[in-house]
C-alpha cells in the first residue's frame, strides 16, 4: 500500500481544487540521511536529502504529481517537455500513469541511456533535435502550441508548487530549516521551488547556494548540462535574500565528489547530484553549522558514468 499521496499531505499548499484528479506514484516522503563520515572530515553537521527514492529516481516527481494531476484536470490532450533527462523519465511516467501521451524533446545524444529507457518503458515518445537543450525547449514550445499539449517544464507554475514540497519535509523532519542548503544548479527550478518553499513556512530562510558546473554546456553531470538557467533571476533573488551565493565547480571536484558520497557514505548518485557536495569544499558552511546536500537522482540513472569512478 502507498502512504498517503504528496497531493493530499499538502493539499492546502498547492493548487489543487476539489475537482483535482490526484496522479501520483508514490512521490515523496524521502529520507533524509545523516553524512556521520563527511561531517567529522569537514566539521559540520552535514545532511543529505535523498531525492533518488522518488519513484523515477529524482526530485522531478514531486512538480510533475501537481502538473500532469493540472494537466488532467485542465482536459490536457498530452504533455511535453524538453529535458536533459529526469524531467523526461518523469514526465513520460506520470504521463501514463493519468493515461495522456507524452512527448519529450531532447538534444540528440545528450541524454543519458537510462533516462531514456525509462521512457521507452513507458511508452514515452521521443523527439531528438541537433543542438542544446535551449534548441529542444524551443522546440517543444512549438510543438505544444502546434499539438495543445500542456508544458510541463519548471517554467509550468505547478512544477515549482510540487517541488516547494521537499521545504517542507525538511523543516519536518530536522525540526527547523538548515542553516545552508546546498544544491546542484541546472535550470535554477529546484533552487526556486525551494526557496519558495521556506519563505511559505515563515522563518529564517537558510544560505543557498546553488553549485553549477564550470563546464556548463559540456559537462559530465549531464542532468545540469544547461548552458542558459531559465530560473537565473528567481536563484539570484534567493541567493541574495538569504546571503548565500552561487557556487562553480570543476569537472574534477564533481566527479571526486561523486566518488566520496558512494564510497563514504555508501550513496549512488547520478554525478550532477554530487555538485552539491563538491560546493562545499568552497567554505561555504562554518564549523558547526547543519547543511543540507540535495542529491537529486539516483546513479541508476546514468550508469555508463561509473567508469569515471574508477
Amino acid at each position: 500500500m502507498m502512504r498517503e499521496p504528496l497531493l493530499e499531505r499538502y493539499r492546502d499548499a498547492l493548487p489543487l481544487s476539489p475537482s483535482t484528479p490526484i496522479v501520483t506514484l508514490g512521490e515523496g516522503g524521502t529520507p533524509l540521511i545523516r553524512a556521520e563520515r563527511l561531517s567529522a572530515k569537514l566539521g559540520i553537521e552535514l545532511w543529505l536529502k535523498w531525492e533518488g527514492a522518488n519513484p523515477t529516481g529524482s526530485f522531478k516527481d514531486r512538480g510533475m504529481a501537481v502538473a500532469v494531476s493540472k494537466a488532467l484536470e485542465d482536459g490536457a490532450r498530452g504533455v511535453v517537455c524538453a529535458s536533459t533527462g529526469n524531467t523526461a523519465a518523469s514526465a513520460a511516467a506520470y504521463a501514463a500513469r493519468a493515461g495522456l501521451e507524452a512527448v519529450i524533446v531532447h538534444a540528440a545524444g545528450a541524454v543519458a541511456a537510462g533516462k531514456v529507457g525509462q521512457v521507452r518503458a513507458v511508452g514515452g515518445r521521443l523527439v531528438a533535435v541537433d543542438g542544446t537543450f535551449e534548441d529542444a525547449f524551443a522546440a517543444s514550445l512549438e510543438l505544444a502550441e502546434r499539438e495543445g499539449y500542456t508544458i510541463v517544464n519548471s517554467t509550468n507554475p505547478n512544477r515549482i508548487e510540487g517541488q516547494k514540497t521537499a521545504a517542507f519535509e525538511l523543516v519536518e523532519q530536522l525540526g527547523s530549516a538548515p542553516d545552508v542548503l546546498a544544491l546542484p544548479y541546472g535550470g535554477g527550478g529546484n533552487t526556486t521551488a525551494y526557496a519558495r518553499g521556506f519563505t511559505e513556512l515563515g522563518g529564517e530562510l537558510p544560505r543557498f547556494v546553488p553549485v553549477e558546473a564550470e563546464q556548463r554546456g559540456d559537462t559530465v553531470a549531464s542532468a545540469i548540462r544547461i548552458g542558459e538557467p531559465v530560473h537565473r533571476a528567481t536563484v539570484d533573488d534567493a541567493v541574495a535574500r538569504s546571503g548565500g551565493h552561487v557556487v562553480s565547480v570543476a569537472e574534477d571536484a564533481i566527479v571526486d565528489a561523486w566518488r566520496t558520497l558512494a564510497r563514504e557514505e555508501g550513496v549512488f548518485c547520478e554525478p550532477a547530484s554530487a555538485a552539491s557536495l563538491a560546493g562545499l569544499a568552497q567554505g561555504v558552511a562554518g564549523l558547526g553549522e547543519r547543511v543540507v546536500c540535495v542529491i537529486t537522482g539516483h546513479g541508476l540513472k546514468d550508469p555508463a558514468a561509473v567508469d569515471l569512478l574508477a
